[in-house]
């Protein structure tokens, strides 16, 4: 299957590969995935990225961003 293209929901296209062990995909040149283990039907990704890009987990929902606790400075 790899290089697959095929039509998503929504009109979107997705792009489908296929990897082994220790091969990468990049991403927009920022984003690196790299297949750390494979077990069973089980896959063990890696990702590189800058700290400015959230990769989460759909199952998983969001965190809640911090609040500043620091006391405020006195006037």
């Amino acid at each position: 299957m790899d290089g697959t293209v095929f039509l998503s929901r929504g009109g979107l296209v997705m792009l489908v590969l296929s990897r082994k062990i220790g091969e990468e995909i990049v991403i927009d040149e920022e984003v690196v995935v790299r297949v750390l283990k494979i077990s069973g039907s089980r896959v063990q990704l890696g990702f590189i990225a800058p700290p400015e890009i959230h990769i989460r987990r759909p199952e998983v929902p969001p965190r809640r961003e911090k609040r500043d606790l620091s006391p405020t400075p006195a006037p």
